[in-house]
């Protein structure tokens, strides 16, 4: 972690620091990390973050406009190295320590680590994440979302928004700029998403996402993606979402309660920011 992690994170004073500031946030539990990573990794991801039109995973439909993968052998190496520091021994325990949830772990798939990617337009509305991992049969508990747009100006927009869970307003926002990371509880209390962003020909959002994950345990209720609307959402982008989700999510139901597998139920189904 010390190649990989900038020092100043891994002090026992600062990790307990952290700690403290993580469970007094709201409208959920997360903290904000700036100057993750070390300088000369966020570097070297971001100069060679892979070019959009390769991810595999196009996402364009009423709530959102993005692109991402995970197939980790065709970036670059050091795309592999941070993959595997956050799957490390001492990520989880770094984790849990901050986050008070003991047993995190993480995944090789889809649902693991992976890469966002988002071009002039693009947006993911405001949702709550699945909360399950229907291969692996765990329970999804926290996202880290590591941020890398260099020279990125607050026109660009694409701040993550926290919202509470009435959807009243938003509570928090979170720049999107270089080596700034989020840790952040995902369940009810976390509606988050991003606005459409104004980027130059040859911008894009680019971000680098891990999930944890611990055994299904007491408290656990399956939970799927959802989108929720905005109040200032037209009224009719309002009616649609609020008929499109109840269905896709009644479908997928229905769908694996005769065993069928969705379509790559992983990937339709982890939506972030």
């Amino acid at each position: 972690m010390k190649n990989a992690i900038n020092p100043i994170y891994l002090e026992a004073g600062k990790v307990e620091e952290l700690k403290s500031q993580f469970d007094g946030a709201q409208p959920c539990r997360y903290i904000v990390l700036p100057n993750f990573l070390t300088e000369e990794l966020a570097t070297t991801l971001y100069e060679n973050f892979p070019k959009i039109d390769t991810l595999n995973v196009k996402r364009k439909s009423l709530n959102e406009n993005k692109s991402e993968d995970y197939h980790f052998d065709r970036f670059h190496p050091d795309f592999t190295t941070l993959k595997n520091v956050v799957s490390s021994k001492e990520m989880y325990k770094f984790m849990e320590t901050i986050t008070g949830i003991k047993g995190l772990c993480t995944t090789d798939d889809s649902l693991g680590s992976g890469v966002h990617q988002g071009q002039n337009g693009s947006y993911v509305d405001v949702h709550i994440d699945v909360n399950y991992n229907p291969a692996k049969k765990l329970w999804r508990r926290v996202n880290l979302l590591i941020y890398l747009n260099k020279n990125w100006k607050p026109e660009y927009g694409g701040e993550l928004e926290l919202w509470d869970k009435e959807m009243t307003q938003c509570e928090a926002t979170v720049p999107c700029d270089f080596n700034r990371a989020i840790i952040f509880i995902t369940d009810e209390n976390s509606p988050h998403g991003y606005r459409k962003i104004n980027v130059p020909e040859g911008e894009t959002r680019k971000s680098f996402y891990t999930y944890y994950f611990t055994e299904v345990g007491e408290g656990f209720n399956y939970s799927d993606s959802r989108f929720i609307s905005r109040p200032d959402d037209s009224t009719a982008k309002k009616v649609a979402t609020g008929i499109k989700e109840p269905l896709k999510i009644t479908a997928k139901r229905i769908l694996n309660a005769l065993g069928v597998k969705s379509l790559d139920f992983q990937d339709k189904n982890k939506k972030n920011g």
